[in-house]
């Protein structure tokens, strides 16, 4: 798969409240707007959301699922992922296409991360230098 316009495997992940523990025990934030469904209301927000980082990260999955090495990622946060306190947790959606080969040989990946049919990250792209 090395042509653009191909499309990536689109990988479904569950985030729940567990892995937002270990995420902020692994990442130091104790923001509380992560685990503490009171404050995250206080300030405004519907209930307790994933940390932006590991939503980049989950995003990210799809690229480096290609193999080789990110060379460069961004990614502006859009909307937030809601986590629920049930055993479900919030189901993300990412897909993404090969949406340039550059000059240096690496892939520009254009990725799309979903959480309840919405778009999540706004404008994430990964460059990719595949293995050789």
């Amino acid at each position: 798969m090395t042509s653009v316009g191909d499309e990536l495997p689109t990988i479904e992940v569950t985030i729940t409240r567990a892995d937002l523990v270990r995420y902020a025990g692994a990442a130091l934030d104790f923001n509380p707007i992560h685990w503490n469904e009171r404050f995250a209301r206080e300030v405004g927000l519907p209930d307790v959301i994933a940390h932006g980082m590991l939503t980049m990260a989950v995003a990210g999955r799809v690229a480096t699922d290609l193999g080789g090495e990110i060379v460069s990622y961004s990614a502006r946060f859009t909307r937030p992922i809601v986590v629920p306190d049930d055993d479900k947790g919030a189901v993300v959606e990412v897909s993404g296409k090969i949406g340039a080969i550059n000059d240096d040989g690496t892939l520009r990946i254009d990725l799309v991360a979903k959480f309840d049919g919405k778009t999540v990250l706004g404008k994430p792209v990964a460059v990719v230098r595949p293995r050789s």
